[in-house]
């Protein structure tokens, strides 16, 4: 049984649906079993050092089961071929015969084959004033019309699969909830660890922490008027790549004072992370949406002590392991990390409990279940 998979998010991307995808294909290629495994990606315009294509090569010489598929095309010409001219070229004319197709990133290509579907969120539909008006374009295009051409459709919590039973009109048998998992190195780590990582990105003693892309569905904007009122000891270090729409944040920083009080770290790298969620006092992560929230659930193993929002997929995530508040109140945002400051001894313990719900293992059980199902 041959399984195609489209890694190319995997191969682009470093945090979102491409760490996603990694550290879920890599656990189910590792648990071995019947399958083999052909990943695909769109290459044209890769770095010449992209550490993600070194990675996929070492997998590929790890695991005879696993083949590698570069596209000579860029992923926007490949999207525009497959999604926006509709061209009906199946992916199997560049992967060969395989007998299950899966798409881990919104849109399926045409195929020929048995398809799986992750959706992650409905952000674009319940949200759209959070997207660029292209992207939103696509989405909304693209995705109802892959939906039908699913065999089976994942979605990364239940709040996700209500939300595609609600808006998409999906048969509830068809869509399937995989929880994203956390990897073992989010954990409660040693001064010793985390000490030389603060001395190297220069962090204050003191500080809360957010870490995602820089976009409006993040909702940094109110969290920055929350943290205004807050002691002028703390600082607030906002760690993630600019992604879209986000001029407003930098504008508020200014208008509100705070560029002694922010400090913005930009991509942190996935080797930094743990220790980063260790050092903060608490991880404020108050997004207006969310499929899953996968640095909600890395924060909560890290034992850091966690204020989020009370709606979509989060409290799922959360349990009673965090503070959990309205995100379009700035005073409830503000109150949440005055209480999670003060039950900081409550919080550290209830976190790691909660987040070890969430396992690639586990996660990767699920998958291989689905593709025999499916088979």
């Amino acid at each position: 049984m041959i399984i195609g998979i489209d890694y190319t998010a995997a191969i682009w991307q470093s945090a979102g649906i491409g760490r996603y995808t990694r550290e879920l294909v890599r656990s189910a290629i590792a648990m071995g079993g019947a399958f083999e495994y052909v990943l695909f990606y769109a290459a044209g315009g890769l770095p010449a050092q992209q550490p993600y294509v070194t990675d996929l090569q070492r997998m590929c010489q790890m695991y005879a089961h696993v083949r590698a598929v570069p596209i000579p095309l860029s992923p926007r010409l490949l999207a525009n071929i497959w999604q926006r001219f509709r061209l009906p070229l199946p992916v199997e004319w560049f992967t060969g015969k395989i007998d299950i197709l899966h798409a881990p990133d919104f849109v399926l290509p045409p195929n020929r084959s048995r398809a799986l579907l992750t959706v992650h969120d409905l952000t674009f539909v319940l949200h759209p004033e959070c997207f660029k008006p292209a992207l939103r374009r696509y989405l909304s295009r693209a995705v109802p019309r892959s939906l039908p051409h699913a065999s089976l459709i994942l979605a990364d919590s239940y709040a996700t699969r209500a939300d595609l039973i609600q808006h998409m009109h999906v048969s509830a048998e068809r869509v399937a909830v995989i929880y994203p998992g956390v990897s073992a190195q989010f954990r409660p780590l040693p001064a010793a660890i985390t000490e030389p990582v603060r001395q190297r990105l220069g962090l204050p003693t003191s500080f809360l922490l957010f870490v995602g892309t820089l976009e409006p569905r993040k909702n940094l904007v109110r969290l920055l008027q929350a943290f205004q009122p807050l002691s002028s000891s703390l600082h607030l270090v906002i760690a993630g790549r600019k992604g879209w729409l986000y001029e407003p944040i930098f504008t508020t920083v200014e208008q509100s004072g705070l560029t002694r009080q922010v400090m913005f770290l930009d991509f942190v790298d996935d080797a930094d992370l743990p220790a980063l969620y260790n050092l903060a006092q608490v991880f404020v992560y108050p997004s207006l949406y969310e499929g899953f929230g996968i640095p909600v659930a890395e924060a909560l193993a890290c034992g850091t002590p966690v204020v989020t929002a009370n709606v979509a997929s989060l409290p799922e995530v959360a349990g009673d392991a965090t503070v959990l508040v309205d995100p379009l109140d700035i005073r409830a945002i503000t109150t949440g990390i005055e209480q999670a400051l003060a039950d900081v001894e409550r919080l550290r313990a209830a976190g790691p409990r909660q987040a070890a719900r969430f396992t690639w293992e586990e996660s990767a059980r699920a998958l291989l279940d689905c593709y025999q199902n499916l088979a």
